[in-house]
């Protein structure tokens, strides 16, 4: 009689674990928008399955011309170049965003907190953001999510 009480409580438990927590992430991710049928899977998967690009992959890395960073997909501007710097870490980094160009929400995914931020037009994950040293911020992104377009063609 005990197994089968600690039968049932494992399959309530069980149950309302796969109705509650396991919709959430599909539920998250019908808020987000594919506007550009060009994007590349990797670019998907990035943006709809908040993957991750490999370090120093980007060509975004080396760029220093001014003008501003738009989202692949929606094509929203999210960050201008003089917010740009090289933090050493294989993606490119910003010290701040442009207003209102992002939400974000916590992410426990590698078993520690972090801020995540995604597009507030299309809401397309773009990377994490970080308080380095003195509360300045890192927004971190991945380049296959952004578009650079220089100041001479805005």
């Amino acid at each position: 009689m005990k197994h089968l009480r600690r039968n049932f409580f494992k399959l309530i438990g069980v149950s309302f674990l796969s109705t509650i927590l396991l919709p959430y992430k599909f539920l998250y991710s019908v808020t987000k928008k594919i506007i550009n049928p060009d994007l590349t899977e990797k670019q998907k998967d990035i943006m709809l399955n908040e993957a991750t690009e490999r370090p120093y992959s980007s060509p975004l890395n080396h760029e220093k011309r001014k003008g501003f960073f738009h989202c692949a997909n929606c094509g929203a501007k999210l960050f201008s170049s003089d917010a740009k710097f090289d933090s050493g870490t294989g993606w490119p980094s910003f010290t701040e965003s442009l207003p209102g160009a992002f939400k974000t929400k916590i992410d426990y995914s590698l078993g520690m907190k972090r801020i995540e931020y995604h597009c507030a037009n299309c809401g397309v994950h773009h990377g994490h953001v970080f308080a380095d040293g003195l509360q300045k911020k890192r927004f971190c992104s991945n380049g296959l999510c952004l578009i650079f377009k220089p100041e001479t063609n805005l």
